[in-house]
This record gives C-alpha cells, structure tokens and sequence, in this order.
C-alpha cells in the first residue's frame, strides 16, 4: 500500500486561483459595477518625513483640484482632506473594469514634535502635495535676575 501525501492547503489554493480568475473576469463585472454612494470615501498615499528643521508631508493626489484640498493644523494634528470629483464621461453600462478611486478623503497625522503653525509651506505640483511644517526655533536658555 503506497501513502500519498496530502495538504488541504493545495486545494485552498487552487480554490483561490478559480475565485480570481472568475473576479477578474470582465463580464462577470457587467451590472456589479460600484455606484456613486459606495465611492464615497478613499485614503490618497502619503510619505511623512523629517528634512532640515521640517516635518514633511508628500501626499499623492492626482485629480485632484488645488482647490479642493484642505489644510488644517490643530495641536500637533495636520488634516490633509478634499475631494476627488466624478466625471460622468462614460456611462455605467460600458465599464468593464472601474479602480480608480472619487469622492471625499481625510487623512491626519499626529505630528511628532510642536511645530510653528505660522511658518507652514504647501505645494501642490504634477498631482503631489507637499506640506513644510517647520519645527520652531530652539529657544535659548533664559537667565533670570534675582533682586
């Protein structure tokens, strides 16, 4: 009697390929194509870094309007939110696949120092925001009379 060697996870994976194929199929997509409310919300990507004297703050936001992007700064928590907005160029039933991301997003950051709220930079160039929050000068020690 010969022993065969068995591993149920040969069949999970097999399993798994048939479910992404079928996902990935572009009529299986016909007719469950996202609508507006479930575009509601998505999350651009960020870098935070410390450069010099500043926290830095690289987000990427292609399609994205200038105008439609808010700054905020309260206690140490920079808010970075907005809008990408939906063109209704191509009509739902001629989607075969839909991944890019519409709606509002927020994303905030508590930074990791006191900063300088008043000295704050912002850019936004080829679809990338970029934030300078400086660190505020160091103080120097003050020496104080007794009389």
């Amino acid at each position: 009697m010969n022993l065969v060697r068995w591993s149920p996870w040969g069949e999970m994976t097999t399993l798994q390929n048939r479910f992404n194929r079928m996902l990935d199929d572009p009529f299986f997509r016909i007719g469950r194509l996202d609508n507006d409310a479930d575009m509601g919300m998505w999350n651009p990507t960020v870098d935070l870094y410390e450069k010099d004297n500043n926290f830095v703050i690289k987000a990427e936001l292609p399609g994205v309007d200038k105008k439609d992007i808010t700054i905020d700064l309260k206690d140490r928590v920079l808010t970075l939110s907005g809008e990408r907005s939906y063109d209704n160029e191509v009509k739902e039933e001629n989607y075969y696949r839909r991944e890019r991301s519409y709606g509002k997003f927020q994303r905030a950051f508590t930074l990791p120092a006191d900063v300088d709220s008043d000295k704050i930079k912002a850019e936004f160039k080829d679809g990338v925001l970029q934030v300078e929050v400086p660190k505020p000068e160091e103080q120097k020690p003050k020496q104080v009379t007794i009389h």
